[in-house]
Parts: C-alpha cells; sequence; structure tokens
C-alpha cells in the first residue's frame, strides 16, 4: 500500500477538473436561478444529512459566503447526538415534515440539497417536499454510486430534481482500496468545491448590489460593519442569524 500525499492530490484534482468541466453548465445555471430568487425575494436553503450537513453549515456565515443561504440543521442528523441514530434517521423519511416545518418554505424558494449516495430517504422525501411547494430543487450527489445501488427510478434523488450536479465521486466514497477496504473520502471535498463554484458565479451576477451580500471574515475589524447590515437584512429569512 503505498497512497502518498501526492496521489491523494492527483485523485481530488481529477475529480474537481471533472466537475469543473463537465457540470460547468449545471453550476452557472444554479447561480443565475439563485440570482433570479433573490431580485424577487426568495430564500435559498441548503440542505444535507450526516456528513453533508456540515456543507449546509458551511453555507451559514461563511467569509466569502452568499449572505441570503440558510442551512436547514437538525441536531438528530448532524451526529451530536449519536452516529447511530444519526446514520438510522437519514435512512428514513418519518422526519422531513418535522425538521422542514421550522422554516418558512415558499414558492419562490430554492433548496440545494446534499447527498452522496444519492438513494438515502431523508433527502428525498425533503426533495419530494420541496416540490410539492413548488420550490426549485438543486441537488448534488455521485450519479455512479446511486445508479450501482438501486435500479428503481423511486429511489434516486436525482429524479426529484430539477438540476442535478453530479460530485463524481466514486461508487463507495473511497479514493483507494487496501485488501478490500477502501479509504480516503471525497464527496465532502467535491460537495464543498461545487457550493463554493455556485458562490463564485453568484457573485459575478450580484457585483453591483449594495451592500455586495457575501459575507467577510468576522476577524476583519474594518468588514464587521459589512456583515451588520448583511446579518440584519437577512436575518428576517433566516433565524440563525442572531
Amino acid at each position: 500500500m503505498n497512497n502518498s500525499i501526492e496521489k491523494i492530490t492527483k485523485k481530488v484534482s481529477s475529480i474537481l477538473k471533472k466537475i469543473s468541466n463537465k457540470e460547468k453548465n449545471k453550476i452557472k445555471k444554479t447561480a443565475k436561478i439563485i440570482a433570479k430568487k433573490y431580485f424577487i425575494g426568495g430564500q435559498i436553503y441548503i440542505f444535507g444529512t450526516g456528513h453533508n450537513h456540515c456543507i449546509a453549515e458551511e453555507s451559514l456565515h461563511r467569509a466569502g459566503g452568499f449572505a441570503g443561504a440558510c442551512p436547514i440543521l437538525d441536531p438528530r442528523i448532524d451526529f451530536s447526538l449519536g452516529i447511530k441514530k444519526a446514520s438510522k434517521l437519514e435512512r428514513s423519511k418519518k422526519i422531513a415534515n418535522n425538521i422542514l416545518r421550522k422554516y418558512d418554505l415558499q414558492k419562490n424558494d430554492l433548496i440545494i440539497i446534499f447527498s452522496n449516495s444519492g438513494i438515502n430517504q431523508l433527502p428525498i422525501e425533503v426533495a419530494k417536499i420541496a416540490k410539492s411547494k413548488k420550490m426549485f430543487v438543486v441537488t448534488v450527489l455521485s450519479k455512479a454510486y446511486a445508479d450501482s445501488l438501486t435500479k428503481s427510478k423511486s429511489e434516486k434523488l436525482y429524479n426529484y430534481s430539477d438540476l442535478f450536479i453530479n460530485n463524481y465521486s466514486p461508487v463507495g466514497d473511497t479514493l483507494f482500496n487496501n485488501k478490500g477496504y477502501g479509504f480516503c473520502s471525497s464527496s465532502t471535498i467535491s460537495g464543498l468545491f461545487i457550493l463554493n463554484s455556485i458562490w463564485a458565479e453568484l457573485a459575478i451576477l450580484l457585483k453591483k448590489e449594495i451592500p455586495f451580500p457575501f459575507y467577510s471574515s468576522s476577524n476583519l475589524q474594518k468588514k464587521t460593519k459589512h456583515n451588520k447590515i448583511l446579518e440584519e437584512k437577512f436575518s428576517i429569512n433566516n433565524k440563525f442569524l442572531v
């Protein structure tokens, strides 16, 4: 077994280049739709279960992040109450309504759902509920992984999307193999790359907005006023900006 930092760099770089080349138009389209939603007062939500929950957290008040994004968070699916409970719940649709009722979802809103395998029932149910409310649904997943696990269209998240972005993570979400056991995952890296690629495209579309709706680092004192203005503006629809 000889998988060094150079090899993982090569593997991850290959995945990111594939996303950049093959999913570029979808990423640009997502940014354009978010911009349209922004201008009509729509809210942007980010959702993920398990390790994808951290991508939702990444969207909240992040330096360089879009201020109009609101994560859908719940301690039952972020491992803070235990890995076994969270893993069981992400494979069940029963708490979807309970999680979403804490948010005022409207037809002019958009949701981005991260789910690497693309077959877990909770993300699928969240997508179904969002679509029933006429929201625009974007999903991010590994198509190869989803297709390897089930042939049923009803069990694949991307079939409940208005637009889906492939993260090109391998089946099993591991980059290397040692005697049948995989190690080193890529889906969180690719997911965060996709999220920030959307923000990069969105920033171009919103560059003339005052205030510019992207947070600065809270450690930069000269940017404190800018962040406070954004917090006040977006706190109407984002309960986490307290």
